[in-house]
C-alpha cells in the first residue's frame, strides 16, 4: 500500500477546515465537531438549530460536485477494504467517539484552539491509534 504525498491539497483543505470553524465559532458560537453537528440533525433541538447543521452537512458533501466543476471529473477515491470492515470500523468510531466525548475536528481542530487538555489527550489518543492502526495493517496481520 503506498501512501500519496499531496502538500498543496492537504493544505487547502486544512485552511478551509480551520476558516469554517472558525467561521462557525464566530457567527454562531458553535464548536465545529462533526460527530455533534450529525447528531443535532438527526435529534435537533429546534428548526433553525437543523437548518444551519443541514447547510453545513450539505456543504461537507457537496465538495465532490465543486471539484467535478472545478476539473471536469469526479474525484478519485479508493477504500482498500470491503463494506463489512467498514461498517465495523464507522461502529468502532461511533462508540469511541460516545465515549471520548466527542470526535477528531471537534477535539483536534476546535478543541485544541480553544486549549482544552481534555481535548489534547484525546487528540494524543487518537494520534497514537491512528499511528498503530497504520504500523499493524501495514506490518502486522501476517504481512
Amino acid at each position: 500500500m503506498e501512501t500519496a504525498f499531496t502538500p498543496l491539497q492537504s493544505f487547502s483543505g486544512g485552511l478551509l477546515i480551520g476558516l469554517s470553524a472558525v467561521l462557525l465559532m464566530a457567527l454562531l458560537g458553535r464548536i465545529m465537531g462533526a460527530t455533534g453537528i450529525v447528531a443535532g440533525l438527526i435529534f435537533p433541538a429546534s428548526l433553525s438549530d437543523w437548518a444551519w447543521r443541514a447547510a453545513l452537512v450539505a456543504g461537507m458533501a457537496s465538495g465532490p460536485l465543486v471539484w467535478l466543476a472545478l476539473t471536469g471529473r469526479w474525484p478519485e477515491v479508493q477504500v482498500p477494504v470491503d463494506p463489512g470492515t467498514l461498517i465495523v470500523g464507522g461502529a468502532l468510531v461511533g462508540i469511541g467517539v460516545t465515549f471520548g466525548g466527542g470526535c477528531t475536528s471537534g477535539h483536534g481542530i476546535c478543541g485544541l484552539a480553544r486549549l482544552s487538555p481534555r481535548s489534547l489527550v484525546a487528540t494524543l489518543t487518537f494520534m497514537a491509534t491512528a499511528a498503530l492502526t497504520v504500523y499493524m495493517a501495514r506490518h502486522g496481520a501476517g504481512r
